[in-house]
């Protein structure tokens, strides 16, 4: 049995990983990090009794879980895995945000405190293979672009999703430029720009999860797309990953490393 704090169980993300949590065998929820959660609203947030509850990161206790389940906001994610690998707990980062520094920096600390754990930008099935699959066009298409679509209400732009699928692509693909002579008229037009490939962020109420990469060539075209319905659809990735982080030695980023 392995106990859970899960930071963000509050949000929408953190609401359904609390219900996984609370429907495995194996483990078991102790405690939550949550702002401007009261002890009295344990039952809106499906809460049992002797779940703590903690305010800020100061107050947690370093002894009340092995998994620390991280759903909180960019500017937050990264005190909360240092944290969590400072105190022997072992991260399943969901949040997006880290820099590939801090990303680095937390890696080196895994190794160095020997604890497992997992960065994964989506936890959706569909998401993985796409990046899969797009990192493989990749070799036979040179040109390529990017378009995320996420809710009116995400924090962060670029998604993880899409800054990793552009790293994905970047790891494959030969240094190209299509047209070094364009300008915009309108300054940032063509989007976010990762070592030559073009990221476009959407923010729309209504949307989820969704993710294109567009793929050009002589007299052809290919378009890899990926879309979230509904948050739930994340939850056997959490699963999976919670089932597996104890068998890590390091923090690895990315779904497809368990699975």
């Amino acid at each position: 049995m392995a106990n859970v704090l899960i930071a963000g169980a509050t949000g929408a993300m953190g609401q359904k990983a609390v219900d996984l949590v609370n429907s495995m065998a194996n483990m078991e929820l102790t405690a939550v990090l949550a702002p401007h959660l009261s002890p009295t609203d344990r039952e809106q947030y499906h809460l049992g009794k002797n779940v703590q509850v903690f305010n800020s990161l100061a107050e947690v206790d370093p002894s009340v879980a092995d998994i620390w389940l991280d759903f909180t906001i960019p500017s937050a994610v990264y005190d909360n895995v240092k944290y969590a690998l400072d105190n022997g707990m072992m991260p399943v980062v969901g949040t997006t945000g880290l820099t590939d520094e801090q990303e680095a920096e937390l890696i080196e600390l895994s190794k160095q405190k020997q604890l497992g754990g997992l960065i994964a930008p989506n936890f959706g099935m569909s998401a993985v293979l796409l990046m899969k699959f797009a990192k493989e066009a990749a070799k036979y298409f040179p040109d390529v672009e990017i378009i995320e679509m996420h809710h009116a209400d995400k924090k962060d732009a670029p998604s993880g999703t899409a800054l990793s699928t552009a790293k994905l692509i970047d790891q494959v693909r030969e240094p190209h430029e299509s047209n070094p002579e364009e300008t915009e008229s309108l300054a940032g037009v063509r989007g976010g720009d990762y070592h030559g490939i073009k990221i476009h962020s959407v923010r729309l109420p209504g949307y989820i999860a969704h993710e294109q990469v567009l793929f050009g060539g002589a007299g052809e075209a290919l378009t890899i797309r990926q879309d979230s319905f509904d948050r739930q659809s994340f939850m056997s990735g959490v699963k999976v990953a919670l089932e597996k982080v104890s068998e890590l030695d390091h923090l690895v980023v990315g779904l497809e490393k368990i699975l």
